[in-house]
């Protein structure tokens, strides 16, 4: 009778090590596809380095490994070339967003002073066609300032209204019976 443990424990051994260098090859493919989906997208695909480099280790530790089992090697490659391509995509909007740095670094600071410039110019327009509105009511007395820009205007209305302010402090005090 032949021993059939020993061949089904090979078999095992085997299988098990066919489904590791597909199981990295599997993770290399996702990772290389999550890789390559970040790359591509403008201002974040810098990020898309870590897992690219995550992709080709992996995909290069099951390559190995299905060396030596002469394992089935088409996830692996397909995840180290996914990995490779997209690293490099992400490398190259390093270079661009550095080369639009260079051109914007030349041009911005003159474009932002011109904007500062015209936002003071609408601001201080806006300033000169203001006009300012104050109504005071009290016991029947009421008060009402007008004045626009013009800074002397309102300077001399509010003298005016001190002036009356006083006034009636002393007709008050004339009215008050006087405690000897």
């Amino acid at each position: 009778m032949e021993d059939f443990s020993k061949n089904t424990a090979e078999s095992r051994d085997q299988v098990k090590s066919d489904f590791t260098g597909q199981n990295l090859g599997i993770a290399a493919l996702i990772t290389a596809i999550i890789t390559f989906v970040l790359a591509v997208i403008p201002c974040i695909g810098i990020i898309a380095i870590i897992p690219g480099i995550i992709a080709i280790v992996l995909a290069s530790v099951g390559l190995s490994q299905a060396g030596r089992n002469s394992s089935p090697r088409g996830l692996l490659v397909a995840g180290l070339i996914i990995g490779v391509v997209a690293s490099l995509i992400s490398l190259s909007q390093i270079f661009v967003t550095g080369k639009l740095a260079k051109h914007a670094e030349k041009r911005w600071p003159g474009d932002i002073q011109n904007i500062i410039q015209d936002v003071r110019r609408d601001v201080l327009r806006d300033l000169e066609d203001a006009s300012i509105s104050i109504k005071v009511e009290s016991n029947g007395d009421k008060i009402e300032i007008n004045t626009g820009t013009n800074r002397r205007d309102g300077i001399e209305k509010l003298e005016e209204l001190e002036g009356l302010k006083d006034q009636k402090k002393d007709e008050i005090r004339d009215t008050v019976p006087k405690i000897e």
